[in-house]
């Protein structure tokens, strides 16, 4: 019979991820902005909008001006290819900060599985599952601590907001 290999533990480490999340919370607080700001910040120097949604969807509609990576590519490499600056301003969005555009800005939540009556007894509330948390703990991970959130949830229809793409017309 054949000797099973042995293979060395993954490189994931929770409590890493964790000690990221306690570390990076009381900023990640006081860098969530309103769209008005988030639009200011936009026009500085030095400021990138990331968009890190999928390409599929970044490609249909993205706000004006967004550079892109894919978060399933996030390195340390293509990273620094994007967005060389460590010290680059980087603004944030995802689709939880988007409504009335179910399609492209699909919400991202877990509703509980129970009937009304049981979640309305149990005090249970959707879970909100939005991209711009993990996105904020691995860019702060690889170094990038100058990050802002947009922090509002923007109808797509708003005035101040321009959106690019495929599927804008």
């Amino acid at each position: 019979m054949a000797e099973k290999e042995q293979y060395p533990k993954a490189l994931v480490d929770y409590d890493d991820f964790k000690n990221l999340v306690t570390e990076l919370e009381k900023q990640r607080e006081k860098n969530l902005v309103s769209l008005d700001v988030f639009l200011k910040m936009a026009k500085e120097e030095n400021t990138v909008i990331l968009d890190s949604r999928s390409d599929f969807r970044f490609n249909r509609k993205h706000l004006k001006g967004a550079i892109h990576l894919d978060f399933t590519d996030f390195t340390q490499e293509n990273l620094l290819k994007l967005i060389p600056d460590p010290n680059t301003r980087i603004l944030i969005y995802c689709n939880n900060n988007f409504d009335g555009d179910p399609i492209d800005f699909a919400s991202k939540m877990a509703k509980p599985k129970t009937n009304i009556e049981t979640q309305i007894l149990s005090n249970r509330k959707p879970i909100m599952l939005a991209l711009n948390i993990p996105t904020h703990i691995n860019l702060y991970g690889y170094g990038y601590k100058n990050i802002y959130e947009l922090d509002e949830l923007v109808n797509v229809n708003d005035s101040r907001i321009t959106f690019e793409g495929t599927e804008v017309k």
